[in-house]
């Protein structure tokens, strides 16, 4: 749900904006600097990092708590065992690569993304794009931004030659039929990131998604930008709104997102699939 922000917290958090696309952008040289330069390593839940996600993690981090001392940062590159309960009215989420696979081969589709929340839902998103060096940003009541390019969604039903953002479900076995569901009624792009899909949705360049294995900070920064951009977010499984507690060991979430007409159309085609072929 979408909830437009009063004029006090319109000052409040675009303060927060200017703040967040200035550290953003400033850490994106780090990123470039990096791509496909550095070691790897794989965490407990069969994911990628590396040094430069720690990097950048904790500078951006560093800076939003200098600016906003009374703020709660929160990021999945945190080193913490036990999830945290959210304490403060605004929150910062923050992947600070999303698309680390991409990255350590030194394929440029990843993106640092930061989400700023206000009383538990995501009011503003940034994301740095670094295949096409720009950066997305806005939120309800702010509108969105390519650049220094107005946009919003694409006002499309599901169709065979619609380009749909999708990475097929991580546990084998689970949601059968959806990637060929997919396959065959869309043109499917997988990017290697989930931030980037829904923020491509957001600015026309892609006209759905579809995703079965991503955490909240993966699309933190998504969520504001296709609500801000008349489009919606559909939890299929697992809603981790409103926010109120991070956990990196959080369940997957699975969801649709683009125009209300697509999301129609995206969620009939996965019920459908999964009337024929229950999920296990």
């Amino acid at each position: 749900m979408s909830v437009l922000p009063t004029d006090h917290q319109i000052a409040a958090i675009q303060t927060r904006i200017t703040r967040g696309k200035t550290t953003v952008l400033r850490h994106s040289e780090r990123l470039h600097a990096d791509l496909g330069r550095v070691a790897s390593d794989w965490k407990a839940d069969g994911s990628r990092v590396t040094k430069t996600d720690h990097a950048i993690s904790a500078g951006i981090l560093a800076d939003l708590a200098q600016s906003f001392p009374e703020d709660q940062g929160l990021s999945e590159e945190l080193l913490v065992d036990e999830p945290l309960e959210v304490s403060e009215d605004y929150v910062w989420v923050l992947d600070p690569i999303d698309g680390t696979n991409n990255f350590a081969a030194g394929l440029a589709q990843c993106s640092i993304s930061l989400a700023l929340f206000h009383a538990g839902e995501p009011v503003y998103g940034i994301l740095y794009d670094a295949s096409r060096r720009q950066l997305i940003h806005g939120g309800p009541g702010f509108g969105v931004w390519d650049g220094d390019r107005s946009a919003q969604v694409r006002d499309t039903k599901l169709h065979p030659a619609a380009m749909v953002g999708f990475h097929s479900p991580h546990e084998m076995g689970k949601y059968p039929g959806h990637g060929e569901a997919m396959v065959t009624h869309s043109k499917v792009r997988a990017m290697g990131s989930s931030a980037l899909h829904l923020a491509y949705v957001a600015v026309g360049l892609l006209e759905g998604v579809v995703d079965h294995n991503v955490k909240l900070w993966d699309i933190a920064a998504g969520i504001p930008l296709i609500r801000a951009a008349g489009g919606e977010v559909r939890f299929r499984v697992n809603n981790p709104l409103p926010l109120t507690r991070f956990d990196l060991d959080m369940p997957s979430i699975v969801y649709v997102g683009g125009c209300p007409r697509m999301c129609d159309d995206l969620e009939a085609l996965l019920d459908e699939v999964d009337r024929d072929k229950p999920t296990r």
